[in-house]
């Protein structure tokens, strides 16, 4: 697998780049986000790399950051996001404004992605959260979540990468047996400021209704 090439920028032509690695050119696929930090041709460059193998061909893919090659690796997991879509995504808009959507729960933001319709942005908005949620934890993945979260009174979805009283009632609610988009719309409606754990899980199930 090959993990990094550096060599010289010898050709851009979005979405492929050629590298001369010591003589050998290698042709990569990049987002927009990467083109956008090359250096000018002629000039060394060092491009991360993902190698992704079909039956029939093998690409391969560069990213200036790791977080930018994390998102598409996470990205193409995804059920109908192969990689041209997740490309598409990292060149709509950065690794921070892509989490902070699925955060926030904004389809719309999603669906204004060529390529991406209401039915692909909701699956996104369901799978990417907790595909995210381990990578943004953990570090490897540049995000920063705002201070604070408007949340849309028509799809009221707690925020999620954080590790707030709010994450810690969802955690709980799931250990008991409900589902996290279950879990997290039901604390969305119990929240409020100055609530402990226990009062905030209590106010969420007496909202249930059964």
């Amino acid at each position: 697998m090959i993990g990094f090439l550096r060599g010289q920028l010898v050709q851009k032509q979005p979405p492929m780049l050629t590298l001369d690695v010591q003589g050998v050119g290698y042709e990569i696929e990049a987002p927009m986000s990467t083109f956008y930090q090359l250096e000018a041709i002629n000039e060394d460059v060092t491009i991360l790399t993902h190698m992704h193998v079909r039956e029939d061909a093998m690409l391969l893919f560069g990213f200036a950051s790791e977080s930018e090659r994390i998102l598409f690796k996470t990205l193409i997991k995804v059920n109908g996001v192969g990689a041209k879509m997740a490309l598409g995504i990292l060149s709509a808009m950065s690794v921070n404004e892509f989490c902070s959507h699925v955060d926030q729960g904004d389809v719309s933001a999603l669906t204004r992605i060529p390529g991406v319709g209401k039915k692909t942005a909701e699956r996104l908005l369901i799978e990417m959260r907790d595909r995210l949620k381990p990578v943004v934890e953990s570090g490897v993945l540049d995000y920063q979540p705002a201070q604070s979260s408007t949340m849309s009174a028509t799809d009221p979805v707690a925020p999620l990468f954080n590790s707030s009283v709010q994450q810690s009632a969802c955690d709980a609610l799931v250990a008991l047996g409900y589902k996290a988009n279950q879990a997290e719309k039901m604390v969305a409606g119990a929240f409020e400021e100055g609530l402990t754990l226990e009062a905030i899980i209590k106010r969420a199930l007496q909202g249930v209704k059964l």
